[in-house]
């Protein structure tokens, strides 16, 4: 098992949620249960599954949450991208959401590497 309170990547995940939160507040309401929904659930889902893997005592599956987690980071930059296409989002909003995601799949990724050289 896995302590959540040492894990930057997961306090760094729960900023995002948060700020994903503040800033689809401002999108149309005729996204609520479109890009809205689509992005909160993404956002959510990068930290659920940290917490989820976290749980598992060996680093293989812990290893393949994290993965759920990069691909939940992925889809969360495609919603970035759709609401700066339709104008939901300004550039400032846009880069800020882009560099925290990429920042979490950086994170992810050697969270990943640490963890399989601990199984070898």
């Amino acid at each position: 098992m896995h302590n959540l309170e040492e894990l930057q990547v997961y306090h760094k995940a729960l900023s995002f949620t948060k700020d994903t939160r503040r800033i689809t507040k401002s999108f149309p309401k005729d996204e609520l249960f479109g890009l809205i929904s689509q992005f909160k659930r993404a956002a959510d889902s990068i930290v659920l599954n940290i917490a989820e893997g976290a749980g598992n005592s060996s680093n293989k599956e812990f290893i393949h949450f994290l993965d759920y987690s990069i691909r939940s980071s992925f889809e969360c930059n495609g919603c970035i991208d759709i609401a700066l296409e339709n104008k939901f989002i300004n550039q400032t909003d846009y880069q800020m959401l882009l560099a925290d995601t990429n920042e979490l799949i950086a994170m992810f990724y050697g969270l990943q590497k640490h963890l399989k050289q601990r199984i070898k």
